[in-house]
């Protein structure tokens, strides 16, 4: 019980050793790196966020006021000095297979259906914090990274998919198992318009290249501007679905207390409910450890590292709090994390800054963001889907040895083929009962074998 006090007290602090690089000699040329960076990962955040809430089945600004949010707690209360806090990708089908089923196309409304995710939400983030009090944030390392990469290559196939109607200009939406996925845009493929795919695939060229020349660049804002501007002018005649068309106007009051909504309770909606906190706990707890480690790894920390059990009570009040304000479950993020670190943050200030200066942007840019083409959102998810999937990950659980090359295959064809949730779980299963009989320790060649 004093460990657990002791835990608590020290996840209260705010100023603490993630700090310990701000000094009273060099507090100005750090405060400026981290409003360096704060600005970069802002401008680059403010197009994903709002594809990351399309994908999910929300409204655009609910993904940019997500965002900012969730920085600000997370920056606040976690456990990383680096972690960038946001939507994330794997978060996609956990939320979407949430919305599809309590909202509007099951007869309910986004409201309500956006109320049981909060409750879910909320109860996810308050085993998170337990989690942290009680000191679990070590056992999340214990998930092995074969699972890790099958899981986000299975998540990249499936954001792909689920996105290739606004890529292909068709009207319906491409949700459900990868079957279903498949039959749906083989059914409407007659709907194809070739300049809605002209401007996902410029968004796509654009978005990957530019952040090949520089990580300073704010790639996804500026093909976002290029393509609207062709959507607006030259391609005005040829119907390209813009987000105004979907969604109306976007609204600049962000900050809108949003309840928790539970629905009449069944069976199903308790399975439900049990499922979703579950997705949303194990989705938030991995991958911010994961992020967190990678973060300390990437800014090359020879100071205090992160702290997981910090980390998941931070996750905890991320989850609370950021659904409430109109937002959503979010975590971690990795490529806007490395883009942070590589744009020089040295402290907890620079996601402090990400997110004041998003909400700034996108106050400002409201008009403009309501004429951007649904295709330019398809192309930004389509590069995140390839962004997701690294063949040197791949390469390297391959050559690790067969029992966790196939551990990856496994929960790669599973995740999109039946649910998220399914997928791993059953691969973590597999891995309990088999690693005992099948792991075995990758073998390094010998160089001086056979040498006299």
């Amino acid at each position: 019980m004093t460990e657990m006090w002791n835990r608590f007290r020290s996840f209260m602090t705010i100023w603490d050793n993630r700090f310990e690089d701000l000094t009273r000699d060099n507090w100005f040329r750090v405060l400026y790196r981290d409003l360096s960076a704060g600005l970069i990962v802002a401008l680059t955040a403010i197009p994903m966020a709002m594809g990351f809430a399309i994908a999910m089945g929300l409204r655009p600004e609910q993904g940019i006021i997500a965002g900012a949010i969730a920085c600000v707690v997370g920056r606040t209360w976690g456990g990383s000095k680096y972690q960038v806090y946001g939507p994330t990708a794997a978060f996609i089908p956990v939320i979407g297979g949430l919305i599809a089923k309590y909202g509007e196309n099951a007869g309910g409304s986004l409201a309500t259906a956006h109320g049981f995710l909060i409750l879910c939400s909320i109860i996810a983030g308050i085993i998170l914090m337990v989690m942290g009090l009680l000191g679990l944030g070590r056992f999340a390392k214990l998930v092995p990274n074969s699972i890790v990469v099958g899981f986000t290559v299975g998540i990249g196939v499936s954001i792909a998919l689920s996105n290739a109607g606004e890529v292909l200009g068709l009207d319906a939406d491409i949700r459900g198992p990868l079957l279903q996925k498949l039959k749906l845009i083989w059914q409407y493929l007659h709907e194809f318009n070739i300049y809605a795919f002209g401007l996902a695939v410029l968004t796509f060229l654009m978005t990957r290249y530019l952040l090949k020349i520089s990580i300073f660049i704010p790639a996804p804002l500026l093909a976002l501007g290029l393509c609207t501007l062709l959507a607006s002018t030259v391609l005005s005649e040829h119907d390209i679905t813009l987000l105004s068309d979907k969604y109306g106007s976007i609204p600049t009051d962000f900050f809108v207390f949003t309840p928790p909504h539970l629905p009449a309770i069944t069976p199903t909606v308790i399975m439900d409910l049990l499922y979703f906190v579950l997705a949303i706990v194990f989705v938030s707890g991995v991958e911010s450890l994961l992020c967190s480690s990678m973060a300390d790894r990437l800014a090359n920390n020879k100071k205090t590292p992160f702290n997981p059990d910090k980390e998941f009570w931070g996750q905890g009040l991320v989850q609370i709090i950021t659904p409430l304000l109109n937002g959503f479950p979010c975590t971690g993020a990795l490529a806007r994390t490395a883009t942070s670190i590589k744009a020089g943050a040295v402290t907890p200030f620079a996601g402090y800054f990400k997110g004041v200066l998003k909400i700034g942007m996108a106050i400002f840019l409201a008009p403009w963001l309501e004429l951007v083409p649904m295709a330019c959102i398809g192309g930004i998810l389509f590069w995140v889907a390839t962004n997701m999937i690294k063949p040197a990950e791949i390469r390297e659980v391959w050559q690790h040895n067969y029992f966790h090359a196939g551990l990856m295959l496994y929960t790669a064809v599973m995740v999109p083929l039946t649910d998220f949730l399914f997928g791993v779980l059953t691969a973590l299963i597999l891995y309990a009962v088999l690693f005992k009989f099948l792991d075995r320790p990758k073998v390094t060649p010998d160089i001086n074998s056979g040498a006299t």
